[in-house]
């Protein structure tokens, strides 16, 4: 077990963070732009036509078979995805079978995890499993703040977990990939059969770079799979199984608008701000999660656009119903879609040629060309931690509790104006702290917070302060929000951590921006 690091350095975010990881050498956060990557991208070993099946049929009978001929062993990394979210089975399938075979010590490397991965916890617990590089939640996180996985677990946005794979950083060697639709060849959609999901996105990487990849499907068509959105020519062995995902399941999380009073006021004001400051007008972009009041941001949005009489651009997905709405209507010409979060954004990918699947690279690999990230106008974020300084935390509680993995939070900062909507407090504790317990993003990037009790603004976006001036809007400083949420709640003990470094917070180039420590008590 990771019991302490004696390479520890302090990097440029004031934050102790380990200078290896699980053995190899890791570099400390520089600064926002200030790492610059050097090297070629990584690439897997040349195939060769002659060990594939001239007829193009790469059957096998099951899984076990597939990751037998994949060449499974010990201390490998093996990748899943989370389009299926807490309605996937083949996570929990990949490790029960590499637990029957005795295989040990391999590292998982989903692109999220959910509840449903609880399963897993045992064969972290006797050894099947190493440690986790990739978002957690739920369960997992919990389990990793008390120390008792085996590795170091590393943490990655979206877009990081592109930039990590194509620089050689994670290197996979087997891939699974749940489809909803596949050929015997491997080309691969998530948009037809009955366990439709939407894009296949985050498998794009893992197709392109793993050592050995597996599409796995319960709904096999006659080649070709059209349109594929992972290539065949990518893929060593493809699986029919019964069922690949659980589709009621598949839409999970919060996709309605919320009904509270008060997070409606969070979102009317935040929609507010962005009209006044101009943020909304006649061709701009925005990107809003799937939360309640990331949803109802959005609906006042189409509100404005309607009264106006204006339309946007492109609106960056999470799709849902109310995007998915607004682009029928006329209100939106485009869906840059990361993900679908419900049935209304499957059916609309199928079918409308505006509603376009994008990946993490096209929207947010650091080590590009560009992204489309800068493009944004403006993003509506969450945080369970705002600091004085405007640092933005989302994987752990004030507890101290790993609960959250990054998703695509790291890497919407870089869009034109990020604003937090985010109640004071939350079960009385409250959300604006004099320093987050982990940074995941930095404060210079953070322009708004929105709360019930008034609006404030980065010092260093003048062009917004001065924009709200006379506008009547609650504009407050960071410090008196502070300051009346501890009034009401008062000032709530600090967690007590061990020295023990359970979980290694990578920011969007592939340094360490902060660690997650042990729960003393846990």
């Amino acid at each position: 077990m990771i019991k302490k690091y004696d390479k520890l350095v302090k990097n440029a975010a004031g934050r102790v963070v380990p200078s290896e990881i699980n053995g190899q050498a890791a570099v400390p956060y520089l600064g926002v732009g200030k790492y610059k990557p050097a090297g070629q991208k990584f690439a897997p070993a040349i195939s060769s036509c002659a060990d594939y099946p001239a007829d193009g049929n790469k059957l096998v009978p099951t899984l076990r078979d597939a990751l037998i001929k994949s060449g499974l062993c010990d201390g490998m990394t093996i990748s899943t995805h989370h389009h299926f979210r807490d309605g996937d089975l083949l996570g929990n399938q990949i490790f029960d079978i590499a637990h029957d075979l005795g295989v040990k010590n391999l590292v998982w490397a989903p692109s999220a995890s959910f509840p449903c991965h609880e399963h897993l916890i045992k064969y972290l617990e006797d050894g099947t499993i190493n440690r986790i590089e990739g978002s957690m939640n739920g369960p997992l996180g919990k389990f990793t703040s008390a120390g008792k996985m085996t590795g170091l677990a590393v943490l990655r946005s979206h877009g990081g977990r592109y930039q990590a794979i194509q620089d050689g950083d994670l290197k996979i060697d087997i891939t699974v990939i749940g489809a909803a639709c596949c050929d015997p060849f491997g080309n691969a959609n998530g948009l037809n059969g009955t366990s439709a999901s939407g894009g296949l996105g985050f498998a794009l990487a893992d197709s392109q770079y793993a050592g050995k990849v597996i599409v796995v499907t319960d709904h096999l068509v006659d080649f070709p799979c059209v349109p594929w959105q992972i290539q065949g020519n990518f893929v060593d062995f493809t699986v029919l199984v019964d069922k690949v995902g659980i589709p009621e399941k598949i839409v999970s999380g919060t996709t309605q608008i919320t009904k509270s009073p008060d997070r409606l006021l969070l979102a009317e004001m935040t929609a507010k701000f962005c009209e006044v400051t101009g943020i909304i007008r006649d061709g701009f972009s925005f990107q809003a999660g799937a939360g309640g009041t990331a949803l109802a941001v959005g609906d006042y949005f189409y509100k404005i656009m309607k009264r106006k009489g204006i339309k946007a651009r492109f609106a960056r997905g999470g799709s849902n119903l109310y995007l998915v709405k607004m682009l029928e209507e006329g209100y939106l010409d485009y869906i840059l879609d990361g993900q679908t979060f419900d049935l209304d954004g499957v059916r609309s990918m199928a079918k409308n040629p505006n509603h376009l699947m994008t990946t993490p690279f096209t929207s947010y690999n650091y080590h590009g060309k560009g992204n489309f990230a800068g493009m944004v106008d403006v993003a509506i974020l969450g945080a369970t931690e705002i600091d004085l300084n405007f640092n933005g935390n989302v994987v752990t509680h004030s507890d101290g509790y790993l609960l959250h993995g990054i998703g695509g939070w790291q890497n919407c900062l870089f869009s034109k104006t990020v604003i937090i909507p985010i109640p004071l407090f939350r079960d009385r504790i409250p959300v604006i702290v004099d320093q987050v317990t982990t940074i995941c993003g930095p404060g210079e990037l953070i322009d708004v917070i929105v709360t019930e009790r008034g609006i404030c603004i980065n010092p260093l976006r003048t062009d917004l302060i001065d924009k709200v001036e006379g506008s009547g809007l609650p504009i407050v400083s960071i410090q008196e929000l502070k300051e009346e949420a501890e009034r009401i709640c008062g000032k709530p003990a600090k967690p007590t951590f061990s020295d023990e470094v359970v979980a290694a917070i990578k920011w969007v180039d592939g340094t360490i921006i902060d660690s997650v420590w042990r729960i003393a008590d846990a």
